[in-house]
Formats: structure tokens, sequence, C-alpha cells
């Protein structure tokens, strides 16, 4: 009987604790169930380090970033052809090389110099064979013992000795444009313009089809001068009403990311590519360093005018999935917790700055969530 009155005792007593304990324990406020939304205590918004900035009109603007490439200028670069065919006996100019205008960079064996000049001989001998028949039907029809068909016969055949010997000496005249070595009779191939050798793409002993041989002429060398280079760069479509003639343009390369390359627009394509509803447009850049080659790829951040719309920072952004979102401030409940709620955003990214214009998703005067993001999108 005494055992069972001390279990009842003990009974009691716990459960008189519990209940204290019942009285102690503050009540957990009630966390909303709507999806997309976390409720933070002043204690966890300060761990996070949370700070929010008010979405409001902001200047935004002022350079347009897009993507490009560099090229030759076109009137500084020239690709070499042989417009004879034989075989390359000589290097004269190695790529990197120097060239000042009509320095020789390789020498030729061709047989089309010997052809050359016998169409020139031959067509002077049958010149002058045309002319003495012309002036035999002259005298002859004068003497009356020949007939005025003959004579005009003798006139056509003058004509065509002449016309022929004309072509013959312009060839002979094209090919020795090129020059010819006196001491080993060989062809020689000449720089069309000063800069340097870019590209040789033939060797010693190599035979070629020259462009007079009618075949397919192998480019034997580049020639260009890289003081200066152009831009080549890609404007959407949307984008392109900003863009102006003599805009500044700052240029960085992935090879030298902390080199700025200055120039201004001097062309904008008067029709867009069909496929990436773009337009070229094009900004000459003074390289006397010749840091910049063709074919880099480069960004060019295109001076436009500023303008003032609904903007938010641009570190506010988050990509989760396929989706843009930021987070925005929800006000405090009852409890003096913190609410933040996921939203989807839409922006135009195109626009460099701080500061991205917002088209979709906000207003004027939400708060959006500037820092702490990354963390608070884990609780949600």
């Amino acid at each position: 009987m005494t055992q069972q009155r001390l279990a009842l005792a003990w009974a009691i007593s716990v459960a008189c604790l519990g209940c204290l304990g019942c009285k102690d324990k503050p009540k957990a406020p009630e966390q909303p169930a709507t999806p997309g939304e976390a409720w933070l205590s002043a204690q966890q918004v300060e761990k996070i380090q949370i700070a929010t900035t008010p979405v409001e009109e902001r200047e935004v603007g002022g350079d347009l970033a897009a993507a490009g490439r560099i090229a030759f200028d076109d009137l500084r670069v020239s690709h070499v052809f042989s417009p004879v065919s034989g075989r390359v006996t000589s290097i004269r100019a190695q790529p990197g090389q120097r060239v000042a205008k009509g320095a020789p960079l390789a020498g030729l064996q061709s047989p089309d110099l010997g052809s050359a000049l016998a169409d020139v001989n031959k067509a002077q001998a049958d010149l002058t064979a045309a002319e003495h028949e012309l002036k035999r039907q002259q005298e002859l029809l004068a003497a009356q013992a020949g007939t005025q068909r003959d004579l005009e016969l003798a006139q056509d055949n003058e004509a065509k000795s002449r016309a022929e010997l004309q072509r013959a000496r312009a060839k002979g005249r094209l090919l020795r444009s090129g020059g010819v070595d006196t001491v080993t009779q060989e062809f020689l191939l000449r720089a069309p313009i000063a800069g340097e050798v870019i590209a040789r793409n033939v060797n010693p002993g190599s035979e070629i089809v020259g462009q007079y041989s009618g075949g397919q002429s192998q480019e034997l060398f580049t020639v260009g001068a890289l003081d200066e280079v152009w831009l080549i760069a890609d404007i959407f479509e949307i984008d392109l009403a900003q863009v102006k003639l003599g805009a500044p343009v700052i240029a960085t390369v992935v090879a030298y990311p902390e080199n700025r390359y200055q120039g201004r627009l001097d062309w904008i394509a008067d029709s867009l590519d069909p496929t990436t509803r773009t337009a070229k447009v094009r900004c000459t850049i003074k390289n006397p360093a010749r840091e910049l080659k063709p074919e880099m790829y480069a960004t060019a951040s295109i001076a436009v005018p500023k303008r003032k719309a609904l903007a938010i920072p641009r570190e506010a952004l988050l990509r989760l999935g396929d989706e843009t979102v930021v987070f925005v401030q929800a006000g405090k409940n009852e409890s003096g917790m913190t609410g933040f709620q996921r939203r989807v955003v839409k922006v135009d990214e195109t626009v460099s700055g701080p500061f991205l214009p917002v088209t979709s998703g906000l207003i004027q005067g939400d708060m959006v969530v500037v820092s702490g993001g990354l963390l608070l999108s884990g609780m949600i």
C-alpha cells in the first residue's frame, strides 16, 4: 500500500513539472504555408546579413555591351597569289618580318615567263608580216593588179595582228611587274603593300598554279599592317536605335583583360542577319603595340544615351534553374518575424552598369534583397 502511494505521488510530481515546463516555453509563431516564402527572426536576418534596397527610378545605360572579334582593316591587308605557275625556288620573307612595298617574298622558276616572251616575239613577227601584206595589196590595187577585197582582208589581218601584239605585251608587263632576278632568272613575287608577313603558306620546291593558268590558285602569303585593326561587333535589333555613328567604344580582350582599347564607331550595317537578328558594327582601333590579333574575341562597350527606368541593382538577381528571380521583403508578422518572398522577374540584361531596368515582376517601392539572397534561397 505504501508502494502504491509512493508511485502515485511520483506520477503527480512529474505531471506538475511537465505543466510548469509548458508554461515556461513560448509558443512558436505559425509559419506561413505559402510556397516561395520564408519568415526569419531578427537574429536570423542579422546572421545571414540580409540587406535590402527599394525598387525605384534610376538612370540606367550609358554604355552597351556587345560581343565581337578583331579583324584586319581591309585596306591594310593583302592576300598574295602568284600570277604564274611554276616551282618555288626561294623564300625571301618569313612570318613576322616587316617588309616594304615591292619587297620580294619568294622566287619561282616558271615556264610562263618564256611563254610570255615568245608570245610577244611571235605577235611582233605576225604584225610585221601583216604590215608587209597590207603594203603589197595597196600597191597592187594602185596598179590595178589587185582587188578591193584582198586589200580589205589585208587590213583586217593587220588590225588583228596589232591587237594580238598589244595583248601579248600587256601580259608581259603584268608578269614583269613582279620582277625577274637577272642573276637567277627567277620570277620574284613581291609585297603589294608595306606591312608584316602575317602568314606564309608555301615552301621551297612547291609546285603552284598561277592565276593566269585558269586553275585554282593558292594563297602564298598574307601581308598586313597591324598598326590599326577593326573591331567587328554584333548589336541586337532591340538595341540598334541606341547606337549612333561616332559613339566612343572601349574594347577588351581575354588575352589582356587589364588593357582598354579605345576607338569610335565608324560603320553600322544596313541589314540584319536573319538568323541571329543582329546588325554588324565596326570600330577602328589603334594598335601600336600589336597586341590585338585578327580573329581574337573581344567585348565592346559602346557609349549610348542614358535613360530613366524602374531599376534594381545587378546583384539582386539570382538564377534558379531556368528562372531569373529576386527576393522581396514581405513585411513582418505579429511575432516580429520578417517575411521574404521569391519573385520571378524580367530585366534588360543587355544594359551595362550597376542597375538593370525592370520590365516585369516588380513595382516601385518593393524592397529587394541585395545581400544574403543566396542563403535565403536555401530556406525556401
